[in-house]
Protein backbone atom coordinates (compact mmCIF):
# COMPACT_ATOMS: atom_id res chain seq x y z
CA UNK A 1 0.00 0.00 0.00
CA UNK A 2 1.09 3.27 -0.67
CA UNK A 3 1.42 6.72 0.99
CA UNK A 4 -1.17 7.87 -1.15
CA UNK A 5 -3.53 4.73 -0.65
CA UNK A 6 -2.94 5.22 3.16
CA UNK A 7 -4.45 8.59 2.94
CA UNK A 8 -7.47 7.61 1.18
CA UNK A 9 -8.30 5.30 3.57
CA UNK A 10 -8.00 7.52 5.76
CA UNK A 11 -9.55 10.49 4.46
CA UNK A 12 -13.01 7.93 4.00
CA UNK A 13 -12.80 6.28 7.42
CA UNK A 14 -11.97 9.21 9.09
CA UNK A 15 -14.19 11.92 7.53
CA UNK A 16 -15.53 14.62 9.77
CA UNK A 17 -13.44 13.52 12.39
CA UNK A 18 -9.99 14.96 11.53
CA UNK A 19 -9.19 18.50 10.60
CA UNK A 20 -7.54 20.01 7.56
CA UNK A 21 -5.18 21.07 9.66
CA UNK A 22 -4.77 17.98 11.52
CA UNK A 23 -4.05 15.98 8.21
CA UNK A 24 -1.71 17.90 6.71
CA UNK A 25 -0.08 17.88 9.66
CA UNK A 26 0.24 13.51 9.59
CA UNK A 27 1.07 13.93 6.28
CA UNK A 28 3.93 16.16 7.01
CA UNK A 29 5.11 14.13 10.33
CA UNK A 30 4.85 11.23 8.17
CA UNK A 31 2.35 9.37 10.04
CA UNK A 32 1.44 7.86 6.97
CA UNK A 33 5.27 6.22 6.16
CA UNK A 34 6.59 5.63 9.77
CA UNK A 35 6.38 2.19 11.48
CA UNK A 36 5.15 0.56 14.57
CA UNK A 37 7.69 -0.67 16.03
CA UNK A 38 11.45 -1.43 15.27
CA UNK A 39 11.29 -5.47 15.51
CA UNK A 40 7.69 -6.07 16.36
CA UNK A 41 4.34 -5.60 14.47
CA UNK A 42 4.11 -2.78 11.53
CA UNK A 43 8.00 -2.91 11.55
CA UNK A 44 8.07 -1.73 8.20
CA UNK A 45 7.01 1.72 6.24
CA UNK A 46 3.61 2.15 7.17
CA UNK A 47 3.37 0.56 9.54
CA UNK A 48 2.38 3.21 12.14
CA UNK A 49 -0.88 3.68 10.00
CA UNK A 50 -1.40 0.28 9.13
CA UNK A 51 -1.70 -0.55 12.54
CA UNK A 52 -3.68 2.32 13.71
CA UNK A 53 -5.88 1.63 11.01
CA UNK A 54 -6.69 -1.62 12.26
CA UNK A 55 -6.67 -0.78 16.06
CA UNK A 56 -9.72 1.90 15.31
CA UNK A 57 -11.45 -0.48 12.90
CA UNK A 58 -11.24 -3.11 15.78
CA UNK A 59 -12.53 -0.57 18.88
CA UNK A 60 -15.18 0.93 16.86
CA UNK A 61 -16.25 -2.71 15.87
CA UNK A 62 -16.03 -3.87 19.82
CA UNK A 63 -18.30 -0.40 20.03
CA UNK A 64 -20.82 -1.45 17.93
CA UNK A 65 -21.03 -5.04 19.45
CA UNK A 66 -20.54 -4.81 23.12
CA UNK A 67 -23.19 -1.64 22.69
CA UNK A 68 -19.93 0.44 24.95
CA UNK A 69 -20.61 3.87 25.92
CA UNK A 70 -18.35 6.76 25.19
CA UNK A 71 -18.49 10.40 26.81
CA UNK A 72 -18.55 11.54 22.89
CA UNK A 73 -19.94 9.43 19.68
CA UNK A 74 -16.20 10.45 17.99
CA UNK A 75 -13.62 8.99 20.96
CA UNK A 76 -13.52 5.19 19.59
CA UNK A 77 -12.41 6.71 16.17
CA UNK A 78 -10.19 9.60 17.87
CA UNK A 79 -8.52 6.63 20.40
CA UNK A 80 -8.25 4.09 18.09
CA UNK A 81 -6.58 6.14 15.04
CA UNK A 82 -4.49 8.15 17.63
CA UNK A 83 -3.97 5.86 20.30
CA UNK A 84 0.25 5.49 18.84
CA UNK A 85 0.82 8.67 17.82
CA UNK A 86 3.84 8.83 19.96
CA UNK A 87 5.69 6.79 17.11
CA UNK A 88 5.73 9.04 14.58
CA UNK A 89 9.14 10.21 14.51
CA UNK A 90 10.20 7.60 17.42
CA UNK A 91 12.01 5.45 14.75
CA UNK A 92 14.81 6.27 12.12
CA UNK A 93 16.78 4.12 9.26
CA UNK A 94 20.50 3.73 10.88
CA UNK A 95 23.06 5.05 9.28
CA UNK A 96 25.37 2.16 7.86
CA UNK A 97 28.13 4.31 5.85
CA UNK A 98 29.22 7.56 5.42
CA UNK A 99 31.30 9.32 2.70
CA UNK A 100 32.75 12.44 3.64
CA UNK A 101 33.55 14.86 0.86
CA UNK A 102 36.53 17.29 -0.13
CA UNK A 103 34.11 20.50 0.84
CA UNK A 104 33.34 18.77 4.16
CA UNK A 105 29.85 17.67 3.33
CA UNK A 106 28.60 14.30 4.33
CA UNK A 107 26.35 11.34 3.08
CA UNK A 108 25.23 8.92 5.04
CA UNK A 109 23.96 5.79 3.51
CA UNK A 110 20.77 4.64 5.54
CA UNK A 111 19.89 0.51 6.05
CA UNK A 112 16.40 1.00 4.25
CA UNK A 113 15.46 -2.36 5.57
CA UNK A 114 15.76 -1.69 9.43
CA UNK A 115 14.52 0.40 12.07
CA UNK A 116 16.23 2.02 15.04
CA UNK A 117 15.05 3.96 17.71
CA UNK A 118 15.46 8.20 16.96
CA UNK A 119 17.79 9.30 20.31
CA UNK A 120 16.67 12.45 19.04
CA UNK A 121 12.82 13.27 19.79
CA UNK A 122 12.20 15.87 22.02
CA UNK A 123 9.09 14.35 23.50
CA UNK A 124 9.65 11.24 25.32
CA UNK A 125 7.06 8.60 26.82
CA UNK A 126 4.49 6.63 24.62
CA UNK A 127 0.93 7.18 25.61
CA UNK A 128 1.64 10.41 27.22
CA UNK A 129 3.43 11.40 24.48
CA UNK A 130 0.52 10.61 22.41
CA UNK A 131 -1.78 12.76 24.27
CA UNK A 132 0.51 15.31 24.76
CA UNK A 133 0.71 15.46 20.40
CA UNK A 134 -2.78 14.87 19.96
CA UNK A 135 -3.60 17.91 21.85
CA UNK A 136 -2.43 20.06 19.73
CA UNK A 137 -6.02 19.42 17.77
CA UNK A 138 -8.47 18.56 19.99
CA UNK A 139 -9.61 18.83 23.14
CA UNK A 140 -9.81 15.57 24.44
CA UNK A 141 -12.20 14.10 27.16
CA UNK A 142 -10.74 12.58 30.30
CA UNK A 143 -11.90 9.32 28.76
CA UNK A 144 -10.17 10.07 25.91
CA UNK A 145 -6.83 10.79 27.52
CA UNK A 146 -7.19 7.57 29.58
CA UNK A 147 -7.59 5.59 27.03
CA UNK A 148 -4.57 6.50 25.14
CA UNK A 149 -2.01 6.70 28.37
CA UNK A 150 -3.39 3.00 29.40
CA UNK A 151 -4.01 1.69 25.72
CA UNK A 152 -0.50 -0.91 26.77
CA UNK A 153 -2.14 -2.41 29.60
CA UNK A 154 -0.53 -4.62 31.85
CA UNK A 155 2.99 -3.99 29.10
CA UNK A 156 3.94 -0.77 31.01
CA UNK A 157 6.08 -0.47 33.87
CA UNK A 158 4.78 -2.26 37.44
CA UNK A 159 4.50 0.74 39.46
CA UNK A 160 1.46 2.04 36.79
CA UNK A 161 -0.55 -1.07 37.12
CA UNK A 162 -2.31 0.85 40.02
CA UNK A 163 -2.99 3.76 38.17
CA UNK A 164 -4.20 1.62 35.02
CA UNK A 165 -6.40 -0.25 37.33
CA UNK A 166 -8.14 2.53 38.69
CA UNK A 167 -8.43 4.16 35.08
CA UNK A 168 -9.88 0.93 33.84
CA UNK A 169 -12.66 1.00 37.16
CA UNK A 170 -13.25 4.55 36.14
CA UNK A 171 -13.38 4.51 32.80
CA UNK A 172 -14.02 0.72 31.26
CA UNK A 173 -13.26 1.82 27.59
CA UNK A 174 -9.70 1.71 28.73
CA UNK A 175 -9.50 -1.66 28.84
CA UNK A 176 -11.68 -1.94 25.26
CA UNK A 177 -8.78 0.16 24.01
CA UNK A 178 -6.14 -2.06 25.16
CA UNK A 179 -8.00 -5.02 23.77
CA UNK A 180 -8.60 -3.36 20.53
CA UNK A 181 -4.66 -2.92 20.37
CA UNK A 182 -4.22 -6.26 20.94
CA UNK A 183 -6.41 -7.62 18.85
CA UNK A 184 -4.64 -5.72 16.02
CA UNK A 185 -0.79 -6.45 16.97
CA UNK A 186 -1.30 -9.89 18.03
CA UNK A 187 -4.64 -11.06 16.11
CA UNK A 188 -3.98 -9.56 12.84
CA UNK A 189 -0.19 -9.09 13.67
CA UNK A 190 -0.12 -5.26 12.37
Amino acid sequence: MTQADRVSAFDKFMKGKVSDECRCELICKGFFTAPASTKYHGNYEGGLFDHSFSVVKFLVELTEKNNLKWQRPESPYIVGMFHDLCKIDQYRHPVIAESAHFNGSVDYIMDENSWEYNPDTVLKGHGEKSVMLLSQFYTLTEEEILCIRYHMGAFTDKEDWRDYTRAVNQYPNVLWTHHADMLASHVAGV
